[in-house]
């Protein structure tokens, strides 16, 4: 029999090497097909040249094909995600991945883009995926269902909304967060590893929380090659929506482990409920997109994009290792100091921004 270590390390190269083959061939089709990145459609737009999109293919067919090869070895089934889930993981990612390949091709309004993350989330709730507890932070597990006592309908109805949100929540944060060069893949990288190794202290070992999760790794990885400052393809809806939603899936499977994404994706999280509450305080709607982003402000304030990119990955990785060797009472007061690190950052940017104004 395989050793785990050793199968955990074969999927990891294998997704990285499938995603780097993968990557290319996108490349290719996305010139050939004109589905491009044109730097003269917005403003807030900063690369230089048109650039390829179709990014979130090679990422789901990296999934696709080791989903495959795993389950086709008996290596993919456990009681946490059975059979019937994947099957409906791959459903809801396809769905994404027509909707950005429209997106990305036609440039269709957010109003309507908004939907393919929406049913892929409905499509995961139809296959039973719920968050049915969380971890108290004053120790042990806490059971939604038991809040309620009889009234079950209403246990039922909150872990279907919880889901939603979280689910819809964590696609649309790495959306937002695709805006330079490596950013969004890199943050998945990290995020996806800080996963994995939550799940082998808490899930059965081989589990598959743990497979997919160290498969998405190496395959943000192999992307991260391409996608790195300056970039030759961009995630695009597809992928931006993808690596969210897979990460979303990934923390409720692996036994709720929320307050671990939440550590770990916190200032990506922060960051888009500040520029929300920014749209809504100027009266624009959510959906359009902006520079008021924490990876354009650090732009604005003097850093280059290899810098942005490395800063806000050492911010998540800190984080997230905080989730993996602290107890939960301890990932609550780290959620606090993000808080107060965000405010922090948001008011040297203020400062900083209206000097170099002012210089100008």
């Amino acid at each position: 029999m395989i050793d785990y270590r050793l199968k955990f390390l074969l999927v990891f190269l294998l997704s990285f090497v499938l995603a780097l083959f993968f990557t290319r061939l996108v490349i290719c089709l996305a010139r050939r097909w004109n589905i491009l990145d044109n730097p003269r459609v917005a403003d807030r737009k900063i690369h230089k040249f048109s650039t390829p999109l179709l990014g979130g293919l090679a990422i789901y067919a990296t999934l696709l094909s080791v989903i495959f090869i795993l389950w086709s070895q008996g290596h993919l089934l456990d009681d946490r995600m059975p059979g019937s889930l994947v099957i409906y993981f791959l459903i809801a990612g396809l769905v994404l991945m027509i909707n950005g390949y429209l997106d990305d091709k036609y440039r269709l309004p957010a109003k309507i883009t908004i939907w393919g993350p929406v049913i892929a989330v409905i499509i995961m709730l139809v296959g039973g995926l719920r968050i049915s507890y969380v971890t108290s932070w004053q120790g042990g597990v806490l059971y939604l269902d038991q809040i309620f006592g009889s009234f079950d309908n209403l246990a039922s109805l909150l872990m279907l909304v919880l889901t939603f949100i979280w689910l819809l929540g964590m696609t649309y944060t790495t959306k937002f967060l695709d805006g330079i060069d490596g950013l969004a893949s890199g943050i998945g990288l990290i995020a996806s590893l800080v996963i994995f190794l939550v799940s082998l202290s808490w899930d059965v070992v081989g589990s598959t929380t743990s497979l997919l999760a160290i498969s998405l790794a190496g395959a943000c990885l192999g992307f991260l090659i391409w996608n790195w400052h300056p970039a030759k393809v961009f995630l695009g809806e597809s992928g931006s929506t993808l690596i969210g939603f897979t990460l979303g899936v990934l923390a409720i499977i692996s036994g709720s482990k929320i307050a671990t994404a939440l550590l770990v994706m916190g200032l990506p999280i922060l960051d888009a409920f500040w520029v929300i509450i920014w749209r809504f305080k100027h009266h624009k709607p959510i959906w359009q997109g902006d520079s008021q982003h924490l990876h354009f402000r650090l732009l604005g304030a003097g850093l280059s994009q290899r810098q942005v990119v490395l800063f806000i990955s050492f911010v998540s990785l800190l984080f997230g290792l905080v989730s993996i060797f602290f107890t939960t009472k301890a990932k609550v007061s780290a959620l606090s100091f993000l808080l107060i690190f965000m405010f922090i950052v948001t008011g040297w940017l203020k400062f900083k921004l209206k000097s170099n104004e002012q210089l100008d």
